[in-house]
């Protein structure tokens, strides 16, 4: 059974993964909020996930020949950068485009510095990797958890929510004085440095990794930026309760990144992601059949607690299978996430326009089973190739 030993290096990426997610999960709960300050639609508000798409794509773009050239350990520290410079730019943007342009920034450093933590991991730990992954999400998915609590109480005292977000700024220059006093540097890839080659062709079962990471993708950005917005109509509480509460959802991520760091360890990664679905389906259901405010909230937690496996196995899943160019599959894996953010809050806030948000959230659902679809062909063309470990 593989073991997974945490040194420095693996506390250091750790926190850095955990600093974007305390961004991501911090401004993601404001999006009703500010459709109201900036008095626009939900198809509008919807416009920062695509924002977010944006910044995925292009960094997933940008990935390969940067990684090449600068190796992983710049590459982090850029991303920390445009993340930090997004947080405290927000203080300005009191405008649409502005906001977006900021979303679009912290989105492209975050696919510089997330897939060049996921490759350093996947080097660093071998066939422990999935385990690392989930436990650096669960990790972040704790910082993350503190997000909403922290910008929903500098809103509700007055403060506005953006300083809730700009203090992400304080962390990132702490780790950043840490790793440099301790010489921390992840493991750069093979061809650091050297002139570009051709890519080999990925294999199939990366693309069905990356097409249940498409489905995931699009599952946790809908809960994640229009969540609160179901629960203050269909539950009926104040905005400020909806934007906290996402919390519970982001407290289950956490529960489930920590049990499923240990269980990596002993099953199949395919097989944990089919029931991490049907954990978070199950959890969506409750979620959406009930108007009781604290049924709702202990739905989400579930289906948090199942949605917090999507991401590390499924991009765990997609570097095992890419027939040894992890940086290549993290920038695809990039891509893939990318599009998932523009498209799905997009398409679940035109429709939430027409039908309203509650009705719209069954696109949810429909995701779930693109991903289950997508991990069952997985499973199937790759069991007689792997090991239970």
């Amino acid at each position: 059974m593989p073991r997974l030993v945490r040194d420095r290096l693996t506390w250091v990426m750790y926190v850095q993964l955990a600093l974007w997610v305390y961004f991501l999960y911090g401004f993601g709960p404001v999006a009703p909020i500010l459709r109201d300050e900036l008095h626009i639609s939900r198809t509008l508000a919807g416009l920062h996930g695509t924002a977010f798409a944006v910044g995925g794509v292009v960094g997933g773009l940008m990935l390969p020949g940067l990684t090449r050239r600068l190796g992983r350990g710049r590459l982090i520290w850029i991303g920390l950068a445009c993340i930090s410079t997004a947080a405290v730019g927000m203080y300005t943007a009191h405008h649409l485009a502005l906001t977006l342009a900021f979303a679009t920034l912290a989105s492209t450093g975050s696919a510089l510095e997330v897939n060049a933590i996921n490759a350093g991991l996947t080097d660093h730990h071998g066939t422990a990797a999935p385990a690392a992954i989930s436990e650096a999400n669960a990790a972040a998915a704790a910082l993350g958890l503190v997000a909403p609590l922290v910008v929903g109480a500098t809103f509700a005292a007055g403060w506005g929510w953006r300083l809730g977000l700009a203090v992400v700024v304080v962390p990132v220059l702490g780790i950043a004085w840490y790793a440099r006093a301790h010489g921390v540097r992840p493991p750069e890839p093979a061809g650091f440095g050297a002139p570009p080659v051709a890519h080999r062709r990925l294999p199939v079962a990366f693309w069905l990794a990356l097409t249940s990471l498409f489905a995931t993708g699009s599952v946790e950005i809908c809960l994640t930026l229009w969540g609160s917005d179901v629960l203050r109509e269909h539950a009926h509480v104040s905005a400020g309760v909806a934007t906290a509460a996402v919390s519970a959802l982001i407290a289950g991520m956490v529960a489930g990144r920590l049990a499923g760091g240990r269980l990596l360890l002993r099953f199949r990664p395919s097989r944990m992601l089919l029931a991490a679905l049907g954990v978070s389906l199950a959890g969506f259901a409750v979620f959406w059949v009930t108007s009781t405010p604290w049924l709702a909230m202990a739905a989400l937690c579930v289906c948090g607690a199942g949605m917090g496996l999507h991401y590390p196995l499924g991009i765990g899943l997609a570097l095992a299978h890419s027939d040894g160019q992890p940086d290549l599959a993290a920038a695809r894996a990039s891509a893939a996430v990318g599009v998932s953010f523009g498209l799905a809050p997009f398409a679940l806030g035109a429709l939430a326009d027409r039908v309203g948000p509650h009705p719209a959230f069954l696109l949810v659902p429909v995701f779930v089973a693109l991903s289950a679809a997508a991990v069952l062909r997985l499973d199937r063309i790759t069991r007689p190739l792997t090991s239970p470990a």
